[in-house]
């Protein structure tokens, strides 16, 4: 299996600092996210409200062999055969993969994000101007790529949601049929059987650790075709750990991976192939924008900066489907324009970045720095994912409560950056260097217009979530999305207005998947 060339660790907290190979199985080198007992079961999640239907024909697996049968005390000596081989590698690993699998895979989807997060190198088109390669349409597999993506924010942001979607909805369907056929974990049906994480009273059949490493498999070979070695060795490795620890016998684990599978298609026939992404670096669509943005009035429009000049970044991602609401909305909530040049309110903006150029404080550059999220890292939405990582780990969410924070999270940050995309490509606005090149930045500069700030969209979003899922968190979550709002006012590439208008804008998509969360029967 190749090995990503790069490790961008998501925190030290969550201790993702591991070889990602299916060859080498080595364990991370320290691992902080010690296992703990789920011990809240949300025995009815089976009936939550999913984001995506499916017929229940599909979603049925067979009915387990009762616990006294032949086959499962068979199931149960070839389990114990099993632990009694495992080796002090393979019981780390039990462990690792024991401390919550849902946020495992957000952890190994960020190692994705950050490796494949690297620009394309130009090349020379048919009229021998060097351009670079963009994620293009493949009418054979619409929504997914011919070739490695390159993982920029909103491409990121859409991988993370339909991560979250898939294993959500998957371990809805997996709850159903858990407290459907009730079966009793190994550990429980055989006192000799001693697991080596922490145990609980959930059935076992199907086994949710199956779910969500086989939804999670599905749902990144799809988006990055050439990692499908990966990430198929490492739902592997998931799946077997739950041998080694004790926690479930083989037929639990088969279950479990053919219901993971059947509701990742979905979530990727259903919603990933119709979202209209295959068409988001729509170039040749960029001049009618710039056309229809000048009929509007706003003549000073955002050209290039880069040499040689690059093709505008995804000029269609504001037409992507959003998830939590519908295409009307996206008009209806878009802020309002920003002021044009040689405005008074324009004028003052560049004078404040003009100011910050000449003296930014250590604490300025800090904060810069921090939230730069550039080329080689795992995005905005991932630093957010991250964070929300933390929340759950902290607050012992069990796998099912931590899936559907994570997707009501990340489906606002796509849908933060399809309505950011949109506003960006209605209005062209130029960035700040682009009006005074004396201005210099603290960061690179992003090959998209100003307004508004994508940070602040998808800072604001999650932090609304977030607020919602950690009432007590909101002062600390709110100060982290102005933090990151400011930090672009701060390197110089955002007008003072970009962040602000980007944070208003951000929250109203948060509610959005706030009225979702309040209404999916969860509470």
């Amino acid at each position: 299996m190749k090995k990503l060339n790069k490790i961008y660790p998501m925190a030290a907290l969550l201790g993702l600092l591991f070889a990602f190979s299916q060859c080498d199985k080595t364990p991370p080198e320290a691992d902080f996210l010690e296992p703990y007992a789920e011990t809240s079961l949300d025995a009815s999640a089976g009936n939550w409200k999913t984001y995506l239907t499916i017929d229940s024909n599909k979603t049925a697996i067979p009915t387990p062999d009762a616990a006294g049968s032949a086959a499962y005390l068979t199931e149960l000596d070839n389990l114990r055969s099993k632990m009694a081989a495992a080796t002090a590698e393979e019981k780390e690993l039990a462990r690792w993969w024991g401390s919550n699998g849902v946020l495992r895979w957000h952890g190994i989807a960020c190692e994705l994000a950050a490796n494949y997060n690297v620009p394309p190198n130009y090349i020379t088109d048919t009229s021998g101007n060097l351009v670079y390669p963009a994620p293009a349409y493949n009418p054979a597999n619409p929504g997914a790529y011919p070739r490695a993506p390159f993982a920029n924010p909103p491409i990121a942001s859409r991988m993370f949601a339909l991560l979250a979607v898939a294993q959500y909805d998957a371990l809805v369907a997996c709850w159903h049929r858990k407290f459907q056929h009730n079966r009793l974990a190994p550990y429980k049906n055989a006192s000799d059987i001693q697991a080596i994480i922490p145990v609980n009273d959930l059935p076992s059949y199907p086994s949710e650790d199956a779910v969500v490493a086989a939804a999670s498999r599905e749902i990144l070979k799809f988006i990055f075709p050439a990692e499908v070695a990966n990430v198929t060795g490492k739902a592997e490795e998931h799946k077997n750990s739950r041998l080694w620890a004790g926690a479930n016998v083989q037929s639990d684990l088969s279950a479990g991976d053919s219901l993971g599978k059947v509701i990742a298609l979905n979530v990727i026939n259903e919603w990933a192939k119709k979202d209209r992404m295959g068409m988001a670096n729509n170039q040749a669509g960029f001049q009618a924008q710039r056309d229809s943005t000048t009929a509007r009035g706003f003549t000073t429009q955002w050209h290039s900066l880069d040499i040689p000049v690059r093709a505008p970044m995804l000029p269609s991602f504001g037409n992507v489907k959003a998830w939590n609401f519908d295409d009307a909305t996206k008009a209806a909530i878009r802020p309002e324009a920003p002021p044009q040049p040689g405005s008074a309110e324009f004028e003052e903006a560049m004078e404040e970045l003009r100011g910050f150029s000449k003296n930014r404080t250590r604490e300025q550059q800090r904060i810069t720095t921090f939230w730069s999220d550039g080329a080689g890292t795992y995005t905005p939405p991932g630093h957010w994912n991250r964070r929300t990582a933390n929340l759950l780990f902290e607050n012992q969410y069990n796998e099912i409560r931590s899936a559907r924070a994570m997707a009501l999270v990340n489906t606002a940050m796509v849908d933060a950056g399809i309505v950011c995309w949109e506003a960006k490509f209605y209005y062209l606005l130029p960035r700040p260097t682009e009006i005074d090149p004396n201005i210099t930045t603290g960061t690179g500069i992003p090959n998209f217009p100003a307004y508004a700030s994508g940070h602040s969209t998808f800072s604001s979003a999650a932090a609304e979530v977030l607020s919602y899922l950690f009432p007590s968190n909101q002062a600390e979550l709110r100060a982290w999305a102005q933090e990151a709002a400011d930090s672009r006012v701060y390197g110089c590439i955002h007008y003072r207005f970009d962040s602000e208008n980007g944070l208003k804008h951000g929250k109203k998509v948060g509610e959005f998947a706030v009225t979702r969360g309040r209404n999916d029967g969860s509470e």
